[in-house]
């Protein structure tokens, strides 16, 4: 898969696609249903696919204070999109000048003159151009006048319940981590590189794999017992990660801190997945770290005893 930023960068040479449009946090079950419908038209044009996303998303542009949490990094939801089958992704910088397009410069100058569209699949609420004016029955207008197809998908249902990010964030703040599964289609995960932290946790005898989050996730922050793999790995490690701001160190930068209980080594540089299995505990602030580090122990082995106990474990790598 192919990554671009800003339509500006798309290759010369490009030719055409299938496209779908969003946000496409979490890449939930409506969202691929999107996907499928878009991935259909490409094969049936012999076209590739493209996603085209912004950043930041319109509304952390317009009210960033009370923009909802992203419950994917970026690097999760690159991955998620290879998976599902799309060929280029282009994440679009979205600020005024974008937004004051109206929709009819949205369609001339992005989907026909940029992108070369010959098929859009979105969302049958899905809203574009200045002030959300844009609706679907612009884009099937626009469609019929310029010779490209276009689909609106129904909303997925998943137990009654639309699927949605909303719907997603929701569970992830509980955490309902079956239901935020069942939502998504396979269980949370968040994938990032590992980077150099304090490296505090070597000396309380519990090492961990660091990855920054540039922003606070949708997930509650706690201590979690996941399952994780390192890039290129087909097995999964077991481990326990804690997710939050190190509230006993007075720290305010959210990290992910992943301690595998095998041990892998010299992991920097590297992109681990870790996949979100059981909630333990809220992030709370311990008062002297022997405090924090018996706590951490304890940590392990809750960990270590609902993993080996999970009827999934097939294949894992064992501590």
């Amino acid at each position: 898969m192919e990554f671009t930023r800003g339509l500006f960068n798309l290759p010369a040479g490009h030719g055409g696609c299938a496209l779908t449009i969003g946000n496409f946090d979490g890449l939930h079950r409506g969202h691929q249903a999107l996907i499928a419908g878009a991935r259909r038209r490409a094969d049936q044009l012999r076209l590739p696919l493209l996603a085209l996303c912004f950043e930041p998303t319109p509304r952390e542009y317009f009210e960033p204070e009370r923009a909802p949490p992203r419950i994917a990094t970026l690097r999760t939801k690159l991955a998620d999109f290879s998976r599902y089958g799309v060929d280029r992704v282009v994440i679009q910088r979205f600020d005024m000048g974008f937004a004051r397009q109206s929709p009819e410069e949205f369609i001339a100058e992005v989907l026909l003159r940029q992108l070369k569209v010959r098929a859009l699949v979105v969302g049958e609420d899905f809203s574009f151009g200045r002030r959300r004016e844009g609706k679907l029955q612009h884009l099937l207008a626009a469609g019929q006048q310029h010779g490209f197809a276009v689909e609106g998908v129904p909303s997925v249902l998943v137990s009654g319940e639309r699927c949605s990010s909303t719907a997603v964030r929701a569970a992830l703040a509980q955490p309902d981590l079956p239901r935020a599964a069942e939502l998504l289609g396979r269980p949370y995960r968040l994938l990032g590189k590992v980077v150099r932290g304090l490296q505090l946790g070597r000396t309380l005898d519990m090492p961990t794999a660091n990855i920054n989050l540039r922003r606070r996730p949708a997930l509650r922050l706690g201590v979690y017992a996941v399952r994780a793999r390192l890039d290129g790995e087909t097995q999964a490690r077991l481990g326990v990660a804690s997710i939050g701001v190190r509230p006993t160190l007075g720290i305010a930068r959210c990290l992910l801190e992943t301690h595998l209980f095998d041990s892998p080594g010299d992991i920097y540089g590297r992109h681990l997945d870790v996949e979100f299995a059981h909630f333990l505990r809220p992030e709370e602030r311990f008062e002297s770290l022997d405090a924090l580090k018996a706590q951490m122990h304890r940590d392990k082995a809750d960990a270590l005893a609902f993993l080996s106990a999970a009827p999934d474990n097939a294949g894992l790598v064992q501590p």
